[in-house]
């Protein structure tokens, strides 16, 4: 081991505690605190030569750092935040439904074959045409005509059957 990496393996064992301290005191989440040492401790390793010998200069040095990795840190959320309200902007908000509406036809669909119910959820819920979803699916586009007919013909039949069939005939 070189003395570089015996200078960090020493000031990190000495400040590991008191960095994690040190994030937990200034971030909303427990986990972030954790993080943050650990990038702090990333660092140290990248830039061994730049630590101090001396065990109180070390400590600066890693408060130092420690301090531009919050800042920095603080930055990004910001530019997350700022970026998600754009966003939220940007995008207009869609009538909500109840919970259950459409419920019988999310049923009836997933008691379709995986790959019929894969197609129909393509076209009618993602808005692609037969042609891209049979893409997407990687089939031939007949294969996808003829897939999707099968599957509206059986959604038909379980949607106009009553819902509790299956219990009447048992």
């Amino acid at each position: 081991m070189s003395a570089h990496d015996e200078r960090v393996v020493d000031a990190l064992a000495l400040n590991a505690a008191d960095l994690l301290a040190y994030f937990e005191r200034r971030v909303d989440v427990p986990a972030d605190a954790a993080d943050l040492v650990a990038e702090t401790m990333m660092i140290a390793w990248r830039r061994s030569e730049q630590i101090p010998a001396a065990p109180e200069h070390a400590r600066m040095w890693l408060f130092v750092t420690a301090r531009n990795v919050l800042a920095n840190a603080t930055r990004a959320e910001r530019r997350r935040w700022k970026l998600a309200n754009r966003l939220r902007l940007l995008i207009e908000p869609r009538q909500q439904s109840s919970a259950d509406a459409g419920a019988d036809v999310r049923d009836a669909v997933s008691r379709l074959d995986p790959q019929l119910a894969e197609l129909i959820r393509l076209v009618h819920w993602d808005g692609f045409s037969l042609n891209e979803a049979a893409e997407i699916l990687e089939i031939p586009a007949s294969t996808a005509r003829g897939q999707h007919q099968r599957a509206k013909a059986a959604l038909r039949t379980m949607l106009s059957e009553p819902a509790d069939t299956e219990s009447v005939s048992r």
